[in-house]
C-alpha cells in the first residue's frame, strides 16, 4: 500500500515551525508544528480542541478567508494541519502569525462554546489556548525559512 506523504517525511529530524506538507492542484497543505514529534511533550487534548475552535473562526474572517478549506488537529498532538486554496506561503503565514497573535491576545469567549455549538464544549479551555499561541507565535517569530521545507 502507497504510503501517504506525511508519512514519508522523517518525524526525528522535524522541529517546530510551519512547513508545506503537500501541494495537490491549488490546494496547498500547511504543517502547524507545535510540537517536536516523539519529544514526550505534547498539546494537551483540551488546548488542541480550543485551539481548533479559534483558530478555525478566526481563519474563516482573517484576509484570506475565501481560500481557507481545512483546519484541523493532528492526531499525534503536535500541530495542526491548515489547507488554503491558491496559496501565496508568505502571506498565509503572516495571517498564520495573526491569528496566532489574536488567540494570545484573546479576552473570550472561546467560540462555540456551547451544547448546541460544540459536541464536547466542556473540554474548552482559553488559559491552555493562551499559552499555546504564547509558545508557537515565538517559534514563528523566530522563523525565516520561507521555503516551509521540511529538514531531511
Amino acid at each position: 500500500m502507497k504510503k501517504i506523504t506525511s508519512f514519508t517525511v522523517d518525524h526525528t529530524k522535524m522541529t517546530e515551525g510551519m512547513y508545506i506538507s503537500r501541494i495537490d492542484g491549488d490546494i496547498t497543505t500547511y504543517d502547524l508544528r507545535m510540537r517536536i514529534p516523539n519529544g514526550g511533550d505534547y498539546i494537551s487534548p483540551s488546548a488542541m480542541h480550543t485551539m481548533e475552535h479559534m483558530f478555525a473562526t478566526y481563519i474563516r474572517n482573517s484576509d484570506i478567508a475565501d481560500d481557507v478549506i481545512y483546519f484541523g488537529p493532528m492526531g499525534c498532538q503536535t500541530g495542526f494541519y491548515l489547507l488554503i486554496r491558491n496559496a501565496d506561503h508568505v502571506r498565509v503565514f503572516e495571517e498564520v502569525k495573526k491569528v496566532i497573535n489574536l488567540i494570545k491576545d484573546s479576552k473570550g469567549p472561546v467560540f462555540g462554546n456551547s451544547e448546541v455549538e460544540c459536541g464536547n464544549y466542556r473540554t474548552l479551555n482559553l488559559g491552555l489556548a493562551h499559552y499555546e499561541a504564547e509558545r508557537y507565535a515565538r517559534v514563528l517569530d523566530a522563523w525565516t525559512d520561507m521555503t516551509f521545507s521540511y529538514q531531511q
